[in-house]
């Protein structure tokens, strides 16, 4: 008997540790970036997550008062400094967790944001020294690797006051990652790339609540707030009539047979010839196709100067767009080589527009590489497909 009592005892010792286990917070290392500070080094216990050839984030306030960030921290003596830049490339850390998220539970999390009103530096399309001031937002993604942005757990709107606030978070993983991201970005959707920053202190655990409504989607959050589930008035169930606490009784309510909703409309996929003034919008992306290149260069094969002309001819009828030319390669060759054969490329052809009368100031080129493919690179015709130019809308003019 005392052994059976033993054993129970033991079981109900064992299961209480594991419920509690369920239940604990996943503890941060160095919630607070504390670290010596300095420029272009994330704090101890976190990793860059940045785009190739560019600076990581900053441990601020820099003591050399280098970007003239002189914010006083929510707590210890440091604090994390993250930028976005007008070339579409912006600074994100990493940190894996102690124990993974698990899919289907809910859970909270906090930080302290705020931007700073002085971030001097190098702007990255002009080279000339810039404030780097333009509010940006705050997106937290989780995923299975260092860098692994597989899921948006949540987001902010643009962080556009220079006191330090509290955000709030509440989110459901739907797998179970192992790390969590934290990256600056853009106000979406966004005309232009800009230069702004956001500053981050005081990082909670990340904490298991209950799950509210398991329906409601993440939204953009302000200060002090959660994505909170709308409450609804409880109706009663049962299929029988019942009586309330009135006396009244209470009549089933008749089912009404709604018909189900028409299926989505297929997606247009837009090429310059079919592309419609309707079809444009900020961030619209339209395909140039039977566009080609001699083999591993820059030079505009005779036979595309009629989808170029194409081009020119809808950039003419419709003057007010601005358009980034985007260069794209497959994955058959390095990424510097990539990088810069893509970006010569679509300046090849930004450059026939402009030679063709379209103003400089609605023109813009980047090169890609390899980063954004649309098809596997294991097939010729996958990597056909892959080494692409296309055009996106930036925006309008103001006429």
């Amino acid at each position: 008997m005392k052994w059976k009592q033993f054993v129970l005892a033991a079981w109900a010792l064992f299961s209480y540790g594991t419920i509690s286990a369920q239940g604990e917070p996943i503890e941060f290392v160095n919630p607070s970036f504390e670290d010596f500070p300095r420029h272009s080094k994330p704090p101890r216990g976190w990793n860059d997550c940045g785009f190739p050839n560019e600076s990581p984030p900053d441990i601020q306030p820099d003591p050399a008062y280098t970007f003239q960030v002189s914010k006083v921290p929510v707590d210890g003596d440091t604090y994390l400094g993250m930028v976005v830049r007008d070339n579409d490339t912006y600074e994100r850390v990493s940190q894996r967790l102690p124990r993974s998220l698990e899919k289907g539970k809910c859970y909270e999390f906090s930080v302290y944001l705020a931007r700073s009103p002085m971030y001097v530096s190098l702007s990255k399309t002009s080279n000339e020294t810039t404030n780097y001031t333009t509010p940006a937002k705050l997106r937290i993604w989780g995923g299975f690797d260092q860098c692994d942005r597989q899921y948006l757990l949540g987001e902010t709107k643009v962080i556009n006051h220079d006191r330090w606030l509290q955000y709030n978070f509440t989110f459901e993983p739907i797998g179970n990652y192992t790390y969590i991201i934290l990256e600056a970005y853009y106000q979406t959707p966004a005309l232009f790339t800009y230069n702004g920053n956001i500053l981050l202190d005081h990082a909670s655990a990340i904490t298991p609540v209950p799950c509210k409504n398991k329906d409601k989607k993440d939204e953009e959050i302000g200060p002090e707030l959660n994505p909170v589930a709308v409450n609804t008035p409880k109706q009663e169930k049962g299929p029988n009539n019942t009586t309330p606490k009135n006396g009244t009784p209470k009549q089933d309510t008749p089912k009404i047979n709604t018909p189900p909703p028409p299926p989505p409309t297929p997606k247009k996929e837009l090429d310059i010839s079919n592309v419609e003034r309707a079809d444009l919008r900020e961030g619209t992306t339209i395909r140039i196709n039977n566009l080609f290149f001699q083999a591993n260069k820059t030079e505009i094969t005779e036979e595309s100067f009629a989808v170029l002309n194409q081009l020119y001819e809808f950039l003419r009828s419709n003057s007010d767009v601005i358009i980034e030319v985007g260069g794209h390669t497959n994955s058959q060759c390095d990424d510097e080589y990539c990088n810069k054969l893509s970006n010569d490329r679509a300046k090849a052809v930004a450059d026939y527009l402009a030679s063709k009368g379209i103003p400089r100031d609605r023109l813009r080129y980047k090169g890609y590489g390899k980063n954004r493919p649309i098809d596997e690179n294991k097939t010729p015709e996958g990597r056909r497909k892959n080494q692409r130019v296309e055009v996106k809308v930036l925006g309008f003019k103001q006429r």
